[in-house]
């Protein structure tokens, strides 16, 4: 069976400072994703914003959000990776 989830994170502009980082990080994300059978709907790049409050002295960060379908496990592997993963400030994964 598998649920709607959503998933939000904001990367680092001093760790991702040009395109092809950013774009191999989200295609790191979307790899994990896949590699853990969940079929990506939709990706958004919302691209730099500023932050609410600095984060780790930072006051902007690069914003992605994607969309995917997958099992109950997935959002946990998930949240793991964003976790090891150098230059990630924020990750959240929601189930829709």
């Amino acid at each position: 069976m598998t649920n709607k989830y959503e998933t939000v994170f904001v990367l680092s502009t001093k760790t991702y400072a040009d395109d092809a980082a950013l774009e191999a990080a989200t295609e790191k994300f979307k790899g994990v994703i896949a590699e853990n059978g969940g079929v990506i709907t939709s990706v958004d790049v919302w691209g730099k914003r500023r932050l609410a409050y600095a984060v780790n002295y930072e006051t902007e960060g690069y914003y992605v959000v994607v969309n995917f379908d997958g099992s109950a496990d997935l959002p946990k592997e998930l949240n793991r990776i964003y976790h090891i993963t150098e230059g990630v400030l924020r990750s959240i994964v929601v189930k829709k």
